[in-house]
């Protein structure tokens, strides 16, 4: 069985939920305390052990081009002022090649996949979506790798949702569990309130074989007037295994405001340097605001 090597993050959205900063930074650059939103997803994917990553960008995202390349005036200025935990931060993501392709048009997240097609070539491949971060022992994406490892399958990663909350995400019908895997019936994109069949959603990690291309190939659209991934997920799923797994973590939505807010403050309490300080000056904006007394 062929390993899980490359990985494909589509970062080709126009970030509208966060303009008007995003009008000149792309989304995928906004900060969370100190790194930006990407590189999480990046360090993830190294630590799941991919070798290979390739970035599908759009108009206005040299920025992430830029964040990757090696800086060699920092570095030997860091080296030379002896800062060299922040020149380890800053190497960090360097023990992987990290490739660029422009999705010319925006046409939704499958056809943001199917962009790299050349690149993947016939191998399994891995999936990472930007608007979520994970922070989990054994990290997300190399969980799905391990359940590919067992089935040989396609392994789409989920996490349970309120309710009122599927209408935002690509939702898996199961069929059957076996522990934290589930065989599935059905991927319904985005369904109505009420009418979703489960509450386990589409958390942005996946592992596919390379057969998800030829259906991508079709360019068929779907909800929002976009080609989308999940439905393509489905077309595979009728013709060869493809599994749901739970997998182990903490989720946090970097996509919308509040979520990006709300990972912020957690990542800033969670800091070892100045999470205390954090703690006290949210108590003191609390009190100021007479949230409590």
């Amino acid at each position: 069985m062929k390993t899980i090597k490359k990985a494909i993050i589509p970062a080709a959205g126009l970030g509208t939920r966060f303009l008007p900063v995003t009008k000149a930074m792309p989304k995928e650059m906004l900060p969370i305390v100190d790194k930006p939103t990407i590189q999480y997803i990046v360090e993830e994917a190294i630590e799941s052990g991919i070798e290979d990553i390739i970035i599908v960008t759009g108009k206005g995202k040299r920025a992430i081009e830029d964040h990757f390349d090696n800086n060699f005036e920092l570095e030997q200025n860091l080296m030379e002022k002896g800062k060299f935990e922040l020149l380890e931060k800053v190497r960090h993501t360097s023990e992987v090649d990290i490739h660029y392709i422009r999705q010319k048009e925006p046409k939704g997240l499958g056809h943001a996949v199917w962009c790299a097609r050349k690149f993947i070539g016939d191998e399994p491949f891995a999936v990472l979506l930007g608007d979520d971060i994970v922070q989990a022992e054994v990290p997300g994406l190399r969980q799905l790798i391990g359940q590919f490892e067992e089935t040989g399958c396609s392994v789409v990663g989920v996490q349970q949702v309120a309710e009122n909350e599927t209408d935002r995400y690509g939702i898996v019908d199961p069929l059957s569990a076996e522990g934290r895997r589930y065989q599935v019936r059905n991927f319904v994109e985005k369904p109505k309130l009420g009418t979703a069949p489960s509450n386990l959603a589409i958390m942005g990690r996946y592992v596919f074989t390379p057969e998800i291309f030829a259906l991508l190939d079709k360019q068929e659209i779907g909800a929002g007037g976009e080609i989308q991934l999940t439905d393509a997920i489905q077309q595979l799923n009728q013709i060869q295994d493809v599994y749901a797994y739970d997998f182990a973590g903490k989720r946090y939505d970097v996509g919308e405001k509040l979520g990006f807010i709300r990972t912020n403050l957690e990542f800033a309490l969670q800091n070892e340097e100045f999470g205390d300080e954090v703690r006290k000056m949210l108590n003191e904006l609390l009190l100021e605001h007479g949230t409590i007394r």
